[in-house]
């Protein structure tokens, strides 16, 4: 762990470079890019040279889909209690997504017109579900239950399997009770291109959801206008502020619960009590010899882990709103004078006894943020983002009447005279 007080040589530096840019890593660009044009070019033999190369799994057209059996078996397996948490995850989602979904509206403008909004799902989206070093579950709740909740008629997943081709019993049961309908065998940069291209075997669709590793990211920036996408959510960030009141084994375990994702995982601690501090690094170490992902998680606090000892509480504000992390923890006793200030994060949890891993598996809003100080621009996956906007017009005589002279105007302005005559039209033909 990076450990460092304000008046200590390298402060000013290390702050400095908390302040982040998303930019990828040019050999990423260049891989992924790569991945992309094979994908479009040789489509599902792409797919499956990439899963023999990086996952170490054959594939072929037939095998690539999750097969019904294959769900139908999963959700036998499932114990009862890992089917009461994910019920109860999709009620809060589904019940957080209600209050966020767009509803079409209408009014009349200054000339009579009727003009307004008419909002519909997205007929077909893909979910990205990270494999790896664990089973997902909670990432296809918060991804695939938007869009069921939303009303999205054809919800495709994608996740890679194991070398056997088989995927986790619990996360199939997951993806199916959050409405997906199809589901491949394929992860990694190749298969968003696949979601976004379409292939042989995979019909492309429409928008792309989910969070991912850094060539998951950037396959999903450099597929921006070839598909519509969500944000782009690489690895796991915390961020906890806390002045004195701070429970320092509270702070602790929910570092070390960041730190558990592995990876380019990144873990912050930023508070204005030196005691606090001393206190938070004696709980790190004490409480991580209990955890059973030790080498995972020493590996983040060596490489991604800091605890910083600022000068006054407004200056760890600051940082956070320059660094931009994906989850802030805020605990203060002038909670109400510092949260108004938090500008840029993706999600926000209040008080001591508020714990991010709730957020994660829980308490109803996506756990799918921005990351990489991509919170300055991008919000968390919503439900409405499942949603496409349409504008509507609709004018009678009396309303073109009305307009007709703003319109000719622009039109002279513009030297688009057929535009002006477009509506001129309507008055001496009728």
């Amino acid at each position: 762990m990076k450990i460092l007080r304000y008046q200590d040589p390298g402060y000013l530096a290390f702050v400095k470079r908390l302040k982040r840019s998303a930019k990828p890593a040019p050999g990423v660009q260049e891989l992924v890019a790569q991945i992309i044009a094979e994908v479009s070019q040789k489509n599902d033999a792409a797919l499956f040279a990439y899963a023999k190369r990086f996952d170490g799994v054959s594939l072929t057209a037939k095998s690539l889909y999750v097969s019904e059996g294959e769900f139908q078996t999963a959700a036998k397996s499932v114990t009862a209690q890992t089917k009461r948490a994910i019920a109860a995850s999709l009620k809060n989602i589904h019940l957080f997504a209600k209050h966020s979904l767009r509803k079409d509206w209408s009014i009349k403008n200054t000339q009579g017109a009727t003009v307004g909004e008419r909002y519909m799902p997205y007929q077909r989206v893909g979910v990205y579900v990270p494999g790896g070093k664990a089973p997902l579950v909670s990432t296809a709740l918060m991804t695939a239950g938007f869009a069921q909740a939303a009303g999205v008629p054809e919800i495709i997943a994608a996740t890679p399997c194991a070398i056997d081709g088989s995927v986790n019993p619990a996360l199939l049961y997951a993806m199916r009770q959050a409405g997906v309908h199809r589901a491949i065998k394929v992860g990694g940069a190749q298969a968003i291109a696949a979601l976004a291209l379409g292939t042989r075997s995979i019909d492309p669709v429409h928008k792309i959801f989910g969070p991912g590793n850094r060539f998951v990211v950037e396959a999903k920036r450099q597929l921006i206008g070839t598909v519509s996408i969500d944000l782009l959510p690489g690895p796991s960030e915390i961020l906890i502020l806390a002045d004195r009141t701070g429970n320092p084994d509270f702070i602790a375990a929910d570092m070390l619960a960041q730190a558990e994702h592995g990876g380019d995982s990144s873990v912050g601690f930023i508070t204005d009590s030196g005691v606090l501090l001393d206190k938070v690094a004696q709980a790190i170490e004490r409480q991580m010899q209990t955890l059973s992902r030790q080498k995972i998680m020493s590996e983040v606090l060596k490489r991604g882990t800091f605890l910083l000892q600022v000068k006054s509480f407004a200056e760890a504000v600051a940082i956070c709103n320059e660094h931009a992390p994906e989850h802030l923890s805020l605990i203060s006793a002038h909670e109400e004078k510092w949260l108004p200030q938090i500008t840029t994060c993706g999600a926000i949890y209040l008080g001591n006894h508020s714990p991010v891993a709730v957020g994660d598996f829980l308490a109803g809003p996506s756990h799918t943020l921005p990351t990489g100080g991509g919170g300055r621009s991008f919000s968390g996956l919503r439900a409405d983002q499942f949603q496409r906007r349409t504008s509507i017009v609709r004018m009678d005589e009396s309303s073109v009447a009305k307009s007709l002279a703003s319109v000719q105007e622009f039109a002279r302005i513009e030297g688009l005279d057929a535009h002006g005559e477009s509506v001129a039209i309507r008055l001496t033909k009728s």
